[in-house]
């Protein structure tokens, strides 16, 4: 049975505090875990969370400031020291290759995990899967930032009443979805598109045009929302977003399902992310996000 939905490791930003870790968000895509920014103390987010090193396919980070890369060595010494049997890919921008080494290298332990690294440095297509592609796209930050976004392939949803006028059944179904055709009969006129799924991580940013593409008809959308509205010069001024920004991000790009997360420790009222997402006009399902939380993705359409 597939699964895809959104483990919340982690919450905060620069300072975690007693209710926020550090940043950390697995993403399960049917068979597949992907790993996006994990913060010091993942590791630990990850037992409490009931995530096993086995089920990490991929790491994905966005930059390298602590809070979003400091885990990263206790995550890869325990995908070798449980002796993880499939590879693992690592991306990151490449700018940052001295940080990814020295973390991957921070002490000594026995390598037993093929641990690919694939660095980031320009836009466009990173890999592609028979059920994704994964993609990347620069962001506005001090130091050099990508987002990640997966494409499912569009797929075809067979239509019942057409299949029965054309008095296809049973095995012959599953034969015309492989062949295209059947007795005279092709794939498209007993079956329409199905939009594959969209999925976006974005961390730390500014505004720019990188947000917008990752965002772009989204069935979720995980987007920091460091700030609130009446702090947006200091969002400006130290590469972040506002609750207020992202809300609108997602309302422009049609997001189905907008998550909020990486909130400055200055705030204590989580419920006030959501009322200004919502005063910024996002009619979409939103989660305001906990640690530990897990957030299912939309049904596709």
């Amino acid at each position: 049975m597939s699964v895809r939905e959104l483990v919340v490791l982690g919450t905060a930003s620069q300072v975690p505090t007693r209710h926020r870790n550090h940043n950390g968000y697995l993403l399960r895509w049917d068979g597949e875990g992907i790993l996006f920014d994990p913060g010091e103390g993942t590791q630990r987010q990850m037992l409490r969370a009931g995530v096993a090193a086995h089920d990490l396919n991929r790491i994905c980070v966005t930059h390298f400031h602590g809070d979003h890369s400091l885990g990263l060595a206790g995550v890869i010494q325990r995908v070798n020291l449980d002796k993880v049997p499939h590879e693992v890919t690592a991306h990151y921008p490449r700018s940052g290759q001295r940080f990814f080494e020295r973390l991957r290298y921070a002490t000594a332990y026995r390598e037993t995990v093929t641990l690919t690294e694939a660095p980031v440095d320009a836009d466009g297509p990173l890999a592609r899967t028979p059920g994704y592609t994964l993609e990347a796209r620069r962001l506005s930050h001090p130091v050099e930032a990508y987002g990640y976004r997966l494409v499912e392939p569009d797929g075809r949803r067979m239509l019942p009443g057409r299949l029965a006028a054309h008095g296809i059944t049973g095995p012959d179904v599953g034969r015309l979805q492989r062949e295209g055709s059947l007795d005279g009969v092709t794939l498209e006129e007993v079956s329409e598109v199905r939009r594959g799924q969209r999925f976006a991580f974005v961390m730390d940013t500014r505004l720019c045009d990188g947000v917008y593409a990752l965002a772009e008809g989204c069935d979720m959308l995980v987007i920091e929302s460091t700030f609130l509205d009446e702090d947006e010069a200091l969002a400006v001024e130290f590469g972040h977003l506002t609750a207020g920004q992202a809300a609108r991000v997602a309302r422009e790009a049609g997001v189905r399902h907008l998550v909020l997360t990486h909130f400055s420790q200055r705030y204590t009222d989580p419920e006030e992310f959501e009322r200004q997402a919502r005063a910024a006009g996002y009619e979409g399902e939103l989660t305001v996000a906990r640690d530990l939380q897990r957030v299912a993705l939309p049904k596709r359409r």
